[in-house]
């Protein structure tokens, strides 16, 4: 069983990795609480118990439910029960689950404790850690949110044995990310071994740049995001997540090439990574470059000259301002063909 601390002061909680972490449950919920609700989905076949009075919650299936409707859903149902902001609420699910229930826990009450049990590879490298909590909206993905760090996060990976396969690849893709961001060795690590490596990586980061500032590290985690994002959406979600990120890695690293900040190589790299997870390196057809770029518009900051993204260049992954809808446009007809 591996610890791994998310390093916040007196806001710093554990994350456990390991097979039946989720039996350990009952040891990290807050001190205090006396009822726990447990968000999760119908179609969730793992149970927890929170060693405290306890009453689940479902989210629809779906990225359509990660709205804004769902979280008030769940926020009158808290009401109905009375729930106060001295009991708890556990997150069991994939990054949806995590998603709305943190950002429900963060806004009823101004704020009740959350621990996560996230129930799948995407959510156990990364979703359900750092306090990113959010919604869709129609014109983008995570438009709406909060940060919200848990008080505990349990990965268990023997939730991962009922994933599907593709839901499984999924996770690979954001593990993907994390290979570009310094965590070495991924594909020769045992499974719980990486996951671990990949949490002390967004710890290490989340620890230094909570709430992603200007000129903090935790922007770096959107590595492959932005086009990922804008894929997402404007294939209304046929593309899961993970796999959306992997195009996205690939574009980012044709982009970074085309402004000169990387070689041919570097860009066989990232198309080699992503391939081995048997993750695909193009969109599907049917999408359009200037749907994406309006997309892409809303999802990072833009200014004047130009768009944001994180590209890999000499010094490693940098934020890099100002790049132009021309050069975008260009490397979005290579890997839209």
């Amino acid at each position: 069983m591996h610890e791994v601390i998310v390093d916040l002061g007196d806001r710093s909680y554990p994350v456990l990795v390991g097979a039946g972490a989720r039996h350990h449950l009952g040891e990290l919920i807050p001190v205090g609480a006396t009822r726990a609700v447990v968000v999760t989905q119908e179609a969730i076949p793992w149970s927890v118990d929170c060693g405290v009075e306890q009453r689940s919650y479902y989210v629809d299936d779906g990225e359509e439910a990660k709205n804004l409707e769902s979280v008030e859903q769940l926020c009158r149902g808290f009401a109905r029960w009375g729930l106060h902001r001295g009991d708890v609420v556990v997150a069991v699910g994939g990054g949806l689950v995590t998603d709305v229930a943190g950002f429900a826990a963060a806004v009823y009450h101004r704020g009740i404790p959350v621990v996560h049990v996230p129930t799948t590879l995407l959510g156990q490298v990364d979703a359900a850690i750092g306090g990113k909590t959010g919604v869709n909206l129609r014109e983008g993905k995570n438009l709406v949110g909060a940060f919200w760090q848990p008080a505990a996060v349990v990965c268990d990976t023997e939730t991962l044995t009922t994933l599907p396969p593709r839901e499984y690849r999924s996770g690979l893709g954001e593990m993907a990310k994390y290979a570009f961001l310094g965590v070495s060795g991924l594909r020769d690590l045992a499974l719980e071994d990486a996951i671990a490596a990949c949490v002390a990586c967004k710890a290490s980061i989340v620890g230094d740049d909570e709430r992603e500032s200007a000129s903090g590290r935790r922007v770096l985690l959107n590595y492959g995001h932005t086009l990922g994002h804008a894929l997402e959406t404007t294939s209304h979600y046929d593309l899961r997540h993970g796999e959306a990120v992997g195009i996205g890695l690939v574009f980012a690293a044709r982009l970074a090439r085309r402004l000169g900040r990387v070689d041919d190589e570097r860009v066989a790299e990232h198309e080699a990574l992503v391939a081995s997870y048997d993750l695909p390196l193009r969109p599907p057809p049917g999408l359009e470059a200037a749907e994406l770029i309006t997309v892409m518009a809303r999802d990072k900051k833009a200014s004047a000259a130009g768009m944001t993204f994180v590209l890999d260049g000499p010094n490693g992954l940098e934020v890099v301002d100002g790049v132009g809808d021309d050069a975008v446009s260009a490397t979005l007809a290579e890997v839209l063909t």
